[in-house]
């Protein structure tokens, strides 16, 4: 069981009383392989890069919004660790255009975060049974979905094959392995257990009440050699690309806050303005009341 979330106190969603834009999206059509509206990959006109001296992360809050809506997101590790900036975005909304850009500006092995416990019901098992990983990423064997597929490998395929890892129909028979998609096993604490990029694609899903997935990859340069892209790399690709960007280490504080008790914001609309309270239960949950 993944045990990221509790409740610290009773929740009552009143979601058609929050703004449009802050909603959290509603489970899409991952059942039979399609999803409804989805994020299509196109770079902002005019933007402004940032100079190095004025760099900054954007708000835990934000990222949430933004990847609730289907939107990827620019997630960084520490500096002293990997040092590595993540594309993450939810299994159950990864289109195949969504997919495909992120082949293009990545290293190109993308995994999907998962918990233990659909791992275990899919069958899927660890790659190795003794991890030498120097940060114990938990890799399993890899997996293709059988049905509407052909080589595993296309942003189709790859898409689908994500999307049917968190349908919650989808049986351990329905994947052929090995296959293209690599799935990681996440801690059942999520970022407060380990602090890595794989709890946070769990963690990111679960804030926003999605299926449990999430599809990440390391953020490269457009260059000869392909480098990794760095802090400031990352951060000229998200304002390129409209995209939020945050910490692991941001990710843990924000849980840490409203796990010690409710963790309070404001936000304004037209006509209103949102007091939200951000509870913890099985899943994310936000209430919000008319001030």
């Amino acid at each position: 069981m993944y045990q990221g979330f509790f409740t610290t106190m009773p929740t009552a969603t009143v979601q058609d009383s929050a703004p449009e834009h802050h909603r959290l999206a509603k489970t899409n059509g991952a059942r039979n392989g399609s999803i409804g509206p989805a994020w299509i990959p196109s770079q902002v006109e005019g933007v402004t890069l940032r100079r190095t001296t004025e760099f900054s992360f954007d708000s835990v809050e934000e990222a949430l919004s933004a990847f609730a809506r289907g939107v990827p997101v620019v997630v960084m590790d520490d500096e002293r660790r990997e040092n590595e900036g993540d594309i993450i975005i939810s299994a159950s909304q990864c289109s195949v255009e969504a997919m495909a850009w992120i082949i293009k500006h990545t290293s190109g092995y993308i995994c999907i975060s998962l918990p233990e416990e659909r791992l275990n019901e899919l069958e899927i098992p660890m790659m190795v049974p003794e991890n030498q990983e120097r940060h114990k990423t938990a890799y399993t064997i890899t997996v293709d979905y059988k049905h509407g597929t052909t080589t595993g490998i296309s942003a189709h395929d790859r898409s689908l094959t994500v999307r049917k890892l968190v349908d919650p129909t989808s049986t351990a028979s329905d994947f052929s392995r090995p296959g293209h998609m690599v799935p990681l096993r996440a801690q059942n604490r999520g970022v407060l257990e380990r602090r890595g990029h794989t709890e946070t694609g769990v963690d990111l899903c679960a804030l926003t009440n999605q299926p449990l997935g999430g599809v990440l990859c390391e953020l490269v340069n457009d260059d000869a050699l392909g480098t990794m892209a760095r802090r400031d790399d990352c951060r000229s690709f998200a304002d390129r690309w409209g995209l939020k960007m945050i910490s692991v280490d941001m990710l843990v504080q924000y849980r840490i806050a409203i796990e010690s008790g409710e963790y309070c914001d404001t936000m304004t609309d037209e006509k209103n303005t949102y007091r939200l309270v951000y509870t913890y239960r099985a899943l994310y949950t936000d209430v919000a009341t008319r001030l």
